[in-house]
């Protein structure tokens, strides 16, 4: 998926991950594992280790890894990932977004997400989860927009900077008839 998309206070075209990417995606995602408690990676990744990650969001299928590039910068990217690995679970996805910390704010994440949902309306997949650590407003306000709905809170599960974090987890139908702003 290749598109231009207009947004808040940003234009950026929306296309697959690809390898060439690898570098600023990485440099995005340590940002986040390094800063903040939005991901319970703890300790940072090349390059080399995120390659795996990288190869199992190809450009079709359920598993997305969708780039926004402005003037040949990535500001950021979404993905839909395996829920969980049990077969039963192969039409639910887990859905993700991060933009580079001096985008934030630029309906980078809004743009991202849209695009992601768009693609993923033409794959079998009915169900899309989402787990935010909390308190992550932006995040939540984010995932509201979209159609998701709080299902509950798991209390105290991920230990990070001395300190334990809840998980807000969020659900969203991708069946025919289901919106996207």
């Amino acid at each position: 998926m290749v598109g231009e998309v207009e947004g808040a206070s940003v234009s950026a075209r929306i296309r697959a991950g690809v390898e060439d990417d690898l570098e600023e995606l990485t440099r995005i995602y340590n940002h986040y594992v390094v800063s903040t408690p939005i991901t319970f990676d703890i300790e940072p990744f090349t390059a080399e280790q995120r390659r795996p990650w990288l190869a199992s969001h190809p450009d079709h299928g359920r598993h997305r890894l969708l780039v926004a590039e402005e003037g040949g910068k990535v500001l950021g990217y979404a993905t839909s990932s395996p829920f969980r690995p049990k077969q039963a679970y192969e039409t639910s996805v887990e859905t993700s977004v991060y933009v580079a910390p001096e985008q934030v704010g630029r309906g980078v994440g809004g743009l991202l997400y849209a695009s992601l949902f768009e693609v993923l309306a033409h794959e079998d997949v009915r169900q899309a989860l989402a787990g935010i650590a909390l308190p992550n407003e932006a995040s939540q306000r984010l995932h509201l927009r979209f159609g998701f709905q709080p299902v509950g809170v798991y209390r105290e599960v991920g230990r990070k900077f001395g300190k334990f974090w809840d998980v807000a987890w969020f659900q969203r139908s991708l069946e025919p008839g289901s919106a996207t702003p």
